[in-house]
Order: C-alpha cells, then sequence, then structure tokens
C-alpha cells in the first residue's frame, strides 16, 4: 500500500492561501500602527510618496507577478535587467503593481498575445520600448 505525503493537495493550497491572506493582514495592521512621521520617512527612502507607499503594502506582495512574465514574453531577460538597470526594473515593478489592467494583462499573458498588445494598457509600455530590447512582433 502506497501512502501519499499530501492526500489532499487542494487543502495544502487553501491553507497557503489563507496563510499568505494573514499574513497581508498583519502586514497592514502593522503600517497603520506605523506613526506618520516614520511612514513618511521609509517612503522617502524609497522615493516614492506615502500615499503610493501605502497603495504598493495594500496590494500586498504578488501585486507585480505579471512583470516578469510579460518581460519574458517580449523577450527581455529580467536578470539582465536586474544587472544592468535594477532602479528601472524597481521601477517597473512599482508601475505594475499599482496597475489598473491586471485582467488585460494577464489574459494576454495566458494567451499568448501580450507582445502583440501590452502596448494598449500597460504602464510600463514606454520604459519597456525604451529599453530596445523588445523582439519584434
Amino acid at each position: 500500500m502506497i501512502v501519499q505525503d499530501k492526500p489532499y493537495p487542494g487543502i495544502g493550497r487553501v491553507v497557503d492561501i489563507f496563510g499568505e491572506w494573514l499574513k497581508h493582514r498583519r502586514e497592514l495592521r502593522e503600517m497603520r500602527e506605523m506613526d506618520t512621521a516614520n511612514f513618511g520617512r521609509i517612503a522617502s527612502e524609497l522615493r516614492m510618496s506615502a500615499a503610493e507607499l501605502e497603495a504598493l503594502v495594500r496590494r500586498g506582495p504578488h501585486a507585480a507577478d505579471e512583470l516578469p512574465k510579460m518581460l519574458a514574453a517580449l523577450g527581455i531577460d529580467l536578470e539582465d535587467l536586474a544587472r544592468t538597470e535594477p532602479l528601472v526594473l524597481r521601477d517597473m515593478e512599482r508601475v505594475c503593481a499599482i496597475c489598473s489592467h491586471k485582467r488585460e494583462c494577464n489574459h494576454d499573458l495566458a494567451a499568448g498575445t501580450a507582445a502583440a498588445h501590452y502596448e494598449e494598457y500597460c504602464a510600463n509600455a514606454p520604459t519597456i520600448d525604451g529599453l530596445g530590447q523588445r523582439v519584434s512582433r
């Protein structure tokens, strides 16, 4: 008889999602408890406004998960970009995290049509085009 390590893989995924949600709620609570001077200082050190930092924290740690996928779809090497243009990449992550076109982006990424359509909705399109590394469509 074979004993499975994870007899209910769906349950494990639900537990993981719930754990991530709890962690995010804890981070939001910590942010609310922080005094405005410290929060403003942290935002300033990150070269963003306190409102931008708050929006990023509210979106959670996976808010920019689409960016690596988009860069790959466009033939841009993420590791190379991180090495040669770390500040540009950080700004692109910030822009992606606060984007309001996630549904379109994820749809195009899943359909394999991101390279043909990203310029229609992606706020990072001008930066991506400026990199000069985009593969021709």
